[in-house]
């Protein structure tokens, strides 16, 4: 596998994959499954690891959780990719705390989502993420996803935000490719698309790479659409993406931990089962699951 690039226009390389967080049969954290799934997913082509985010069951894990499993995947992973700890809570302060225990965690860098349940006006939006980013020295992407936050980061905020010097890139959730396309021309906030099934349009207005759900089952074929796509191949990108659609409908048919712990587990990959207050998936989702995947070329 080549070496990820890192630059200020791509931080955290091309391909980034928003890590399950594998649990034992009775719930308990797993992380010897941890390390091991993550090794498997730096091989499969990923750069980056985003852990303790929505597919991380974030809500779900205790602060002392999250930390063992930053310092699991660093050491697992050491420099061959970069490692992202999901700190983003409703509650400014908490996730400063977060923030903090992360970086001595081994974090190389912070995702934050826009504080959900309160509704926090524009000012308020700035205000809780900058002082996220003043807490350490890690550089920052923000998590735009407001249908699951009900807040969405508006505009000028996102432009606002993007003078903090370590604020550098956006996980984008948003569905709005007209707002993304006026940020990104107005700023140098590097765009990972963060809805699998815009991978490739929002490339096309404009961003670097991904942050994948689906890339638990397909990163070779995604960084074959990134690379087709940068190497002037449009047509062969498109016809990946058309290649992917099963999987990326399959996964979401349900919240995408469910439906990729379940096809992890079928693989014999590290996975475990969901925390209340989700569950897995019945035997009838599971065979609707199985079709799709396979309607790709994925056998579970």
């Amino acid at each position: 596998m080549a070496s990820p690039v890192f630059s200020p226009r791509t931080p955290f390389g091309r391909i980034a994959t928003a890590m399950i967080t594998p649990f034992t049969a009775d719930g308990a954290l797993d992380l010897d499954g941890a390390q091991a799934l993550a090794a498997q997913l730096v091989e499969a082509g990923n750069d980056a690891l985003v852990v303790s985010g929505t597919t991380g069951e974030s809500p779900t894990t205790t602060d002392e959780e999250k930390a063992a499993l930053v310092r699991a995947v660093v050491e697992a992973v050491g420099d061959r990719a970069r490692v992202v700890a999901g700190v983003g809570t409703n509650d400014t302060r908490h996730s400063v705390e977060q923030a903090q225990t992360a970086e001595k965690a081994g974090a190389h860098a912070l995702l934050a989502v826009t504080p959900y349940y309160s509704r926090p006006p524009g000012e308020g939006v700035y205000r809780h993420f900058v002082a996220i980013a003043d807490a350490t020295g890690l550089p920052l992407m923000l998590y735009d996803i407001p249908v699951r936050t009900s807040t969405p980061i508006d505009t000028e905020t996102l432009v606002r935000l993007a003078e903090h010097e370590r604020i550098v890139a956006v996980k984008d959730a948003k569905g709005d490719l007209g707002a993304s396309s006026w940020v990104m021309a107005r700023t140098d906030l590097a765009y990972y698309c963060g809805d699998d099934m815009l991978n490739l349009p929002l490339l096309a207005i404009g961003a670097v790479g991904a942050v994948s759900v689906a890339s638990h089952l397909v990163t070779p074929d995604i960084r074959a659409m990134f690379d087709a796509y940068g190497a002037g191949e449009v047509e062969k990108a498109r016809d990946i993406h058309r290649s992917l659609l099963p999987v990326y409908t399959g996964v979401f048919r349900t919240q995408g931990v469910i439906t990729t712990k379940a096809a992890l587990r079928a693989l014999g990959r590290p996975a475990g089962p969901v925390r209340l207050p989700l569950v897995d998936l019945t035997p009838e989702q599971f065979a609707v699951l199985r079709r799709d995947l396979a309607q790709s070329g994925i056998e579970i």
